[in-house]
């Protein structure tokens, strides 16, 4: 007993050297903050991709969306141009030249405003969207992915149904097709909103419903296909103040007039903006 009490009393009083020999090693050197970064910014952008590819082949691969969202803007085409059943004043233009920007116009509202509208209420309904959003995907990059898989869904219908115009005799300036994609894309951020909106705050069977309707009364009494100052009384007015009838605007004066209409492009942004605020505060994900 005694040897130990002198055994503890040497150590305490002789402490052991704490030289570079003895010191604890030392930790895993962190790895640089750029490169966790860097990681996490790629992994995002992976993640909004491949959202990005199943939204578009979910559209794209089904036949009453795809029917929706390319078929019928295409006969609606080549049915205007074609068949006089339609007397309208053109102003001097050819039917093909003054149809095909309204038919565009229409094609980006299938996509982003009827076609979004129908698939994300049945995904909420069916708790598709409060999966995904608490995935590492997150809210903001199933939206992200939502709005870019419409983008490509309109390129498809673009280049579709631009050809098929160009077939029937149309043929756009250059400069007049690069400001209607300016004119897209406005368009797509309100009614891509719009869409969000009323997927998030009614029922799916609803949303079917109004969204189909809506589409119908815009494309026919919007400013869509039809100019506004075409509209008979108040729609005249009425219409330049809507959604549609500034894309419809919008796409005429890109490929007609070679300019993008000022008061087109503050209604697009000001619809985004409301839009987009009431959808943010209003959008239920289940």
């Amino acid at each position: 007993m005694n040897s130990s009490m002198n055994s503890a009393m040497n150590s305490a009083m002789n402490p052991a050297p704490t030289g570079p020999e003895t010191a604890r090693p030392r930790p895993p050197r962190p790895e640089p903050t750029g490169s966790r970064a860097h990681a996490g910014s790629s992994s995002r952008r992976t993640r909004v991709l491949a959202q990005t590819s199943f939204e578009a082949r979910a559209i794209l691969r089904n036949g009453e969306q795809l029917m929706v969202t390319v078929v019928v803007p295409v006969l609606a085409l080549v049915g205007l141009v074609q068949a006089d059943v339609l007397d309208v004043d053109t102003g001097g233009l050819s039917r093909i030249d003054f149809f095909t920007p309204g038919i565009l116009a229409l094609a980006v509202m299938t996509s982003s405003f009827t076609s979004q509208a129908i698939a994300s209420a049945f995904d909420r309904r069916n708790g598709v969207l409060r999966l995904l959003s608490t995935t590492p995907l997150g809210r903001g990059g199933l939206l992200a992915g939502k709005v870019l898989g419409v983008l490509v869904v309109e390129l498809v219908q673009v280049l579709v149904i631009g050809l098929t115009a160009v077939a029937l005799g149309w043929r756009p300036d250059a400069f007049g097709v690069a400001l209607s994609l300016v004119a897209v894309l406005l368009g797509t951020a309100a009614f891509t909103s719009l869409a969000m909106l009323v997927a998030g705050t009614l029922r799916a069977e609803a949303v079917l419903a109004v969204a189909n309707l809506a589409l119908l009364l815009l494309a026919i009494a919007g400013g869509v296909i039809v100019p506004a100052d075409r509209l008979p009384g108040p729609l005249s007015h009425l219409a330049l103040l809507l959604p549609s009838g500034a894309l419809g605007e919008a796409m005429r004066g890109a490929f007609q007039q070679g300019t993008l209409p000022a008061w087109s492009v503050v209604v697009l942004v000001g619809w985004t903006a409301a839009l987009g605020w009431g959808a943010g505060r209003l959008f239920r994900w289940h």
